[in-house]
């Protein structure tokens, strides 16, 4: 087998597919949840400690002198990625939640044979074994 014949029914198989559409659709998600994030939570957060967007708390570790940039340590961006990730995970939680709730809903419980089938079946099994003693 070639390898490019290899890798066409490698990169073919349903769960590749399904992983790649999966990873699209969850950066196209993250943005949405990044944007309610930033443009949606923040503000009225921002708002609610002094009107202090979360962006702008920031270490100056070193100020900047001539020309080398000052080292700075933007902890309010990392707070802002932590609601980001809080929110990420529970939409992702409710969503696989409610998933399998409409799954558990799909699957009927296997219900064992009625009475009627089980005398049935016993009466085939009697002639099976009538039929091979004769």
């Amino acid at each position: 087998m070639s390898f490019f014949k290899e890798f066409r029914e490698f990169a073919m198989r349903g769960n590749v597919v399904d992983l790649a559409v999966g990873v699209i659709i969850g950066a196209a998600f993250g943005k949405i949840v990044s944007s309610l994030v930033a443009d949606i939570i923040m503000p009225p957060l921002g708002l609610l400690i002094g009107g202090i967007d979360f962006k702008q708390f920031s270490w100056t570790l070193r100020p900047a002198a001539g020309d080398v940039p000052a080292v700075v340590m933007n902890y309010g961006m990392f707070i802002q990625n932590i609601f980001d990730f809080v929110i990420v995970a529970l939409a992702i939680f409710m969503a696989i939640k409610l998933m399998n709730k409409l799954y558990k809903k799909q699957e009927a419980p296997a219900a064992g044979p009625t009475k009627d089938q089980q005398l049935l079946s016993e009466i085939r099994d009697l002639l099976k074994e009538r039929n091979t003693r004769a």
